[in-house]
């Protein structure tokens, strides 16, 4: 873009010039005193040229929750939803997974998210009729295998699961051969999946569903707590990937994510680490037998990518049924 077109004053594009910076991606990647040591503006002036820059590089003009609940931006909110299988589900999700957009479901270990992210796997292959889109799955797995016999379990129960649909039709679908595995062991072949693998089953039109199981194992295994600045890059850059797909092939996006139960145990001395009341902040595993443990909840769908470069706090985060809960971060 030229300079010459964005809504600057000539001294400010005479300053930007003179720095050698040849693009408003330049401008944008740059801090506010980075900019000041380059171009020599003062610190109101690069504001102006950051919100110019900002500007020239968005794609869609501000949009309001208004105008997108009256439909005014399709191209945003496309309206389009994939079923869940299961009319509770589909009534809490106004319809199931919008398209589109990312779709984190967050819960305990066993409380059913990857059964929950299997059954996505078929329903997305049902007709448009049936809530489905009419095509296959690509499931990332991060972690454990995939698995493969619980995904058997539920195909063979399709047609008591799905009463709704015509069991000529049920028959007809060959469930398995149109999910897509992928194991990625770090974040460097997450990232040649997404880049290479995924827009290509995408473009061909094999997959109208992504699932990444899980988002912050890769993030907790190759960072330390002194590696936040990159961490911070690298999610940005794999939130970016998947919005970018999800709406430049109008497909829902499902991130699963565990988290966990802090316990409160005994501490014979004040140590680091302890909430000062004699006790201390312990991870409850889901294998473990304490009956002060609280029980498992369902899990809990909500919009938006998980954040693994969050601070850590020694307290919940949140609360979800009277009991204290904090992400696996």
């Amino acid at each position: 873009m030229n300079w010459d077109q964005l809504e600057l004053s000539p001294r400010i594009i005479a300053a930007v010039r003179r720095a050698k910076l040849q693009s408003v991606r330049e401008v944008v990647c740059l801090s506010s005193l980075d900019l000041q040591t380059l171009t020599g503006l003062s610190l109101s002036d690069v504001q102006q040229l950051l919100t110019a820059a900002a500007t020239a590089c968005r794609r869609h003009p501000p949009v309001t929750a208004l105008q997108l609940q009256r439909g005014e931006y399709p191209s945003i909110e496309s309206g389009l939803r994939l079923s869940v299988g299961c009319p509770v589900l589909d009534q809490l999700l106004r319809g199931g997974l919008p398209a589109g957009v990312i779709t984190e479901l967050s819960g305990e270990s066993g409380a059913g998210k990857t059964q929950l992210a299997l059954q996505l796997c078929l329903s997305v292959q049902y007709p448009a009729e049936h809530g489905g889109l009419n095509s296959g799955a690509l499931y990332i797995c991060t972690e454990d295998s995939f698995p493969i016999k619980r995904l058997q379990q539920l195909i063979r129960e399709q047609p008591s699961l799905r009463s709704d649909v015509p069991p000529s039709l049920i028959s007809s679908l060959h469930f398995s051969n149109n999910i897509y595995i992928e194991h990625t062991a770090d974040l460097g072949s997450l990232q040649v999946c997404l880049s290479r693998r995924a827009p290509l089953l995408l473009a061909q039109g094999l997959v109208r569903l992504l699932v990444v199981d899980s988002v912050a194992a890769l993030f907790r295994s190759e960072f330390q707590a002194d590696d936040w600045l990159e961490r911070n890059r690298q999610l940005l850059t794999f939130s970016s990937a998947l919005h970018r797909l999800g709406q430049e092939f109008t497909t829902p996006v499902l991130c699963i994510n565990q988290s966990f139960v802090l316990q409160r145990v005994p501490c014979s001395g004040f140590g680091l680490g302890q909430s000062g009341d004699g006790s201390a902040d312990t991870a409850a595993s889901p294998g473990d037998s304490d009956p002060w443990r609280p029980e498992q909840h369902p899990s809990q769908v909500r919009s938006g990518v998980c954040s693994p470069s969050a601070p850590r706090r020694p307290r919940c985060c949140c609360l979800e049924g009277g009991h204290q809960r904090s992400p696996e971060l």
